[in-house]
């Protein structure tokens, strides 16, 4: 049997057992408006001589629409490469798209992704947005950090000095220099100035929720302390000085009960206040993961706001009386005048404070607690030095200075 083609041409259609016989020629044809493109062969599919089916084609022998050589694609945009994502340009055409980079902390790790996903908030995006990376936790190590051995050596260094100065002032408790400044309060607030020193290394370190407590807390209360001490020191200069008189009033507050009890009801009060702090929402360990995309830090959170800038503020308040009554003070008699040393001691210890508070503010990470540390370290080491060096250059050099008649004589 025979076929007819659209052709005219006639072939076998199939053979003598019935079993059709055919093949198929591949032509290549370009529709193009008034012009007559000629086809070509490119390929074929028929039957083999083993009788199974066979397909061939030469696709460089194809000649696609203005001329392009390459297979044409379904699509009028590029594929989207890792670390980018579609987003459709067309409410028609799907195939249609805008390659844009995945926002930061997001990635995509496959080609042509619709969406991006978000890192673990351990973790940031590399830059080239195909993989994340865990952030390095930051804070002021012992180890890896210069400034921590600075600020460890200093706090050791001061310690020490104190408790040199410590030391000659008991052994010389009884000369008329450390008597006539009041050598309880003198003890009092060297110890104070000496455990804020060592409170530094509460900063240091890794923090926990035990030392987020501890080291505002005890910065507090020794700190109030320390001004306390001094507040009590002026009060008995102004008292002193108007005790000479004879007959006057003031007389019967002079001794050890006064000073004990400013000192007593003054850093009660911060004791209140940090125990009330503690109790009510106490400072513990946070990680910060948002101030810095590369890194967590690992702070102490203040728990109470309110609690912790009424600590600072009452601290603030107990400087500012013990320098305004200093300054009143300083033009005594210097028989017994401590004031004028205490009010520079107050002026350095206030100018530290003030200036740490926007610094504190504008600063983050660990960089804030290095604020802090400089903060405490500065103020102790102001007070040692208005207070207590002058006192020591008098002890040990200038003995002769330091007598009963000389100071009357005064």
């Amino acid at each position: 049997m025979t076929c007819s083609t659209k052709s005219g041409s006639e072939r076998k259609c199939f053979d003598d057992k019935g079993i059709q016989e055919f093949s198929y020629v591949i032509y290549n044809d370009i529709l193009q408006q008034k012009k007559d493109v000629p086809s070509h062969v490119v390929g074929s599919y028929s039957l083999s001589s083993t009788g199974d089916l066979e397909f061939a084609i030469a696709t460089k022998d194809i000649k696609w629409k203005n001329h392009i050589q390459e297979v044409p694609k379904f699509r009028c945009s590029p594929s989207c490469l890792p670390g980018q994502r579609k987003v459709i340009t067309s409410s028609i055409h799907l195939c249609c798209y805008d390659c844009v980079p995945c926002s930061e902390g997001e990635i995509s790790n496959i080609s042509d992704s619709e969406t991006c996903r978000r890192c673990p908030e351990d973790a940031w995006s590399h830059e080239n947005r195909t993989f994340c990376i865990l952030k390095e936790i930051e804070y002021l190590s012992y180890t890896e950090d210069i400034i921590s051995a600075v600020f460890s050596s200093l706090s050791t260094f001061f310690c020490l000095l104190t408790i040199l100065i410590l030391s000659i002032f008991i052994y010389k408790r009884d000369t008329p220099i450390v008597r006539a400044n009041n050598k309880n309060l003198s003890f009092v607030l060297l110890l104070s100035i000496m455990l804020s020193f060592l409170c530094v290394f509460l900063f240091l370190g890794r923090p926990v929720d035990g030392t987020c407590m501890l080291r505002q807390v005890s910065t507090g209360i020794l700190l109030s302390l320390s001004i306390s001490s001094l507040l009590a020191k002026t009060i008995m200069v102004c008292i002193a000085f108007k005790a000479t008189k004879p007959g006057n009033v003031w007389r019967r507050w002079i001794g050890v009960k006064l000073p004990n009890c400013v000192l007593l009801i003054c850093s009660s009060i911060q004791v209140a206040l940090c125990m009330s702090w503690v109790t009510l929402s106490a400072p513990f360990q946070e990680l910060d993961i948002h101030s810095y995309k590369e890194k967590m830090v690992v702070q102490c959170n203040e728990g109470s706001d309110l609690c912790f800038y009424s600590v600072l503020g009452y601290m603030g308040i107990l400087a500012a009386v013990s320098f305004i009554t200093a300054f009143l003070a300083r033009a005594l008699p210097d028989s017994f005048n401590e004031a004028k040393y205490i009010t520079f001691s107050m002026l350095v210890f206030c100018s530290v404070w003030i200036a740490m508070i926007p610094a504190y503010l504008s600063t983050k990470g660990k960089y804030m607690v290095a604020v802090e540390i400089f903060a405490i370290l500065t103020s102790n080491a102001g007070l040692l030095g208005c207070i207590f060096l002058p006192k020591c250059y008098i002890i040990l050099l200038r003995p002769n200075l330091n007598t009963r008649k000389h100071i009357l004589d005064r």
